[in-house]
């Protein structure tokens, strides 16, 4: 926690001061103690203090600014027909803002508070009439929530509370100027709360012109993968070799939970989910190319568990949350490391453990190999020798590592700091005995020896010289030696013309 005088944090849902009627709908989510985002973001929330919020995924920031947005909401005045809301939450995908939209309805139907999700893809009409009956919460992604303003079915002008989810996402699939132009149209009086797993820089700008004095809360690394989420790594040396062996795993990762497998292209996913159904295995799909309508017809049927087996691509990875995940499965790695954080992120959530795998291959992964090393030191979890060696043939990870200060953990291989092993010298082995150096000898060194030996006695033997005659040299000899000097300048020559 850190920021200009934070409140302290809480160890108790009591503590916080919620009524009875909240009290009694978070106890029904089966929520028992706050988690650590929860115990030091709510109380600043609830004091109106601008907020980021850095945790790792799982960690419960949805309802970190839900409980009180509520408790903001009861505060402000009834609206008025024609007025626009008091919250407004930014997500970056329709699924986050579905899922924080049933978050938001389960605990607003405590106070008959309305809600309504507005997102590309959806209707666009319905979207608009609901927003006819008023809302005091507004859930959508940046985009459509701008088209409804300009539309007129909204406006900002009662935004007291702004929610900012998952920025750096928003970030990654440009909808930086969509968010600038949203917080640049809010009262400036608003309090605005910023969370996310990962904080790159140009999210640390945006929290710096958006928000006032903010209270920062972190909960491990940014970008650190959740603690309970184990990860395992296995090195092929063709992509062919993955099949064969998730085959050979599932029916053992589905005796523990719903396995989601995670692709980075659709043509990937298609593949993938057709050749399991092909060996029997009833798989999921979901991927950008479709309609919104099967896509939350897939994400509901995984919840409901008709089907343990989810493909998806990177479109999954940030938010969805499903309890019953056990295992997620990097089949194809992740575009950056923060994605891989994200996709990971969907197991080992509230409280439970759960496995990643990442599968890689030799001649296609190496440079992901040294992000995935480094993400798996900052978790704490054991590395694998043969991921070790695949990282350092990787040029990039090989010089950041043995960079002086440039690398977090600089305690790897080699011979002290900065050593870099060379081709054809044997490997650096303490058990090697230190052999004294001897003197060379033969007729090479001895020749040597007796030319210096003759060129110091010849030096030795040097006597300064006594002749002085060259000081009787006659004048007349050495022109200009010893001659008065003449007081009128010598005359100058005329200059010639070329001509003459």
């Amino acid at each position: 926690i850190s920021g200009p005088d934070p409140p302290k944090p809480v160890s108790s849902f009591a503590h916080l001061g919620f009524d009875e009627q909240l009290m009694k709908a978070i106890r029904r989510s089966e929520y028992t103690q706050p988690t650590p985002v929860q115990a030091a973001g709510v109380p600043a929330a609830l004091s109106g203090r601008d907020l980021i919020g850095i945790a790792r995924t799982g960690s419960g920031k949805t309802a970190a600014f839900l409980w009180p947005l509520l408790v903001h909401i009861m505060d402000q005045k009834e609206l008025a027909p024609g007025d626009g809301p008091i919250g407004l939450i930014l997500a970056p995908t329709r699924e986050l803002a579905q899922q924080i939209y049933m978050e938001a309805k389960k605990f607003g139907k405590v106070y008959n508070i309305r809600c309504v999700c507005c997102y590309g893809g959806g209707s666009k009409w319905e979207q608009c009439k609901a927003l006819e009956g008023g809302a005091e919460i507004i859930v959508g992604t940046p985009g459509r929530v701008i088209d409804l303003i300009k539309c007129k079915a909204t406006d900002l002008k009662r935004v007291t509370y702004l929610v900012l989810d998952e920025a750096d996402r928003m970030f990654d699939m440009g909808f930086e100027p969509q968010v600038r132009s949203i917080c640049n149209h809010v009262r400036p009086d608003r309090q605005a709360l910023l969370f996310s797993a990962t904080f790159p820089r140009r999210v640390e700008k945006l929290a710096r012109d958006a928000l006032h004095d903010p209270v920062r809360v972190q909960h491990g690394a940014a970008g650190e993968a959740c603690h309970l989420v184990t990860q395992h790594v296995r090195i092929f040396n063709k992509p062919e070799e993955k099949w064969p062996w998730l085959l050979e795993k599932l029916v053992e990762f589905l005796s523990s939970g719903s396995v989601l497998i995670f692709v980075t292209k659709k043509l990937e996913a298609e593949q993938t989910a057709a050749n399991l159904g092909v060996q029997e295995y009833d798989a999921l799909l979901l991927h950008g190319d479709m309609e919104q309508a099967d896509r939350n017809k897939v994400i509901t049927a995984f919840k409901r568990q008709e089907s343990s087996i989810l493909v998806a691509t990177d479109v999954a990875a940030r938010g969805l949350d499903i309890p019953h995940i056990r295992t997620v499965i990097n089949y194809t790695v992740a575009r950056d490391i923060d994605t891989h954080t994200h996709r990971v992120g969907r197991t080992g959530r509230a409280g439970v453990r759960g496995d990643a795998y990442t599968l890689l291959s030799r001649d296609r992964d190496r440079d992901f190999a040294g992000h995935l090393l480094r993400n798996l030191e900052g978790a704490q979890q054991e590395v694998p020798e043969e991921l070790t060696h695949m990282a350092m043939q990787s040029a990039w990870f090989r010089k950041s590592r043995f960079k002086i200060g440039k690398s977090k953990n600089l305690n790897v291989g080699g011979c002290g700091l900065g050593y870099k092993e060379r081709p054809g010298l044997p490997a650096y082995n303490d058990e090697i005995p230190i052999v004294p150096v001897e003197k060379a000898g033969g007729p090479a060194t001895d020749r040597l020896s007796s030319l210096k030996q003759a060129f110091r006695s010849q030096y030795n033997q040097f006597t300064a010289s006594t002749d002085h005659s060259w000081e009787q040299t006659r004048a007349a000899l050495q022109p200009g030696v010893n001659a008065p000097a003449r007081d009128d300048p010598p005359a100058r020559r005329a200059k010639r013309s070329r001509w003459e």
